[in-house]
């Protein structure tokens, strides 16, 4: 007896949920972030000086706090991510067919997903730190990117290419895919100012191509 699929609609509606609960948590964090940065400090500054005294400058309750919160969002975070990845393979797998890739992106504004028809990467993310946009979207060092947003390995000239479409793209939900080990992986990327430089959090070097 053939297995039944999930139904494309349900799932679909599901994974969208996640990922407004998603956007929600994590504008939640940008929030308390702000917060630090008006203290002037980070995740792991102290709030005492050399002597163990607080620092004036720094409202330590107010801090300790948006810390704590931080790290819980950051944790219920990643569990979500989890979810929304294991959503998007029964939304693939309720859409399978021969030509598909591994993994595809959902298309926003489409019931289909669609296909992945780069297949060579020209770039590669070295770098990820940890609490960036970059982390926050899934993306992982070693990752080789196929495509960011508009640029694939038919275009792609130089590693300015994707600055500028990151600039153009801030604040704004952008695809990337990555070829990660044997399989494709399909992220959704939102370049804008955090804790950290620039607006992505991550490293990123250009490969040769062809």
């Amino acid at each position: 007896m053939k297995e039944a699929l999930p139904d494309q609609g349900s799932v679909r509606a599901h994974v969208l949920r996640l990922m407004s609960q998603k956007d929600k948590i994590e504008g939640e964090i940008q929030e308390l972030t702000s917060i630090l940065t008006q203290n002037g400090v980070g995740m792991h500054e102290p709030l005492v000086d050399s002597e163990g005294f607080p620092i004036n400058s720094i409202d330590t309750y107010q801090v300790r706090h948006a810390r704590h919160r931080i790290i819980c969002l950051q944790n219920d975070h990643k569990a979500l991510m989890k979810q929304i990845e294991n959503g998007l393979q029964g939304y693939y797998s309720a859409t399978s067919s021969d030509e598909a890739m591994d993994t595809q992106p959902l298309d926003p504004g489409s019931n289909r997903p669609s296909l992945i028809t780069n297949k060579t990467p020209f770039a590669k993310i070295t770098v990820v730190s940890k609490g960036s946009p970059a982390d926050y979207a899934g993306i992982k060092a070693g990752d080789e990117v196929v495509e960011f947003g508009s640029v694939n390995s038919k275009n792609f000239k130089a590693i300015t290419d994707i600055a500028t479409v990151v600039q153009h793209s801030q604040g704004s939900q952008m695809g990337l895919k990555l070829k990660r080990g044997d399989h494709f992986v399909a992220v959704v990327l939102v370049p804008k100012k955090w804790a950290g430089g620039g607006l992505l959090g991550c490293n990123i070097v250009g490969l040769s191509v062809g």
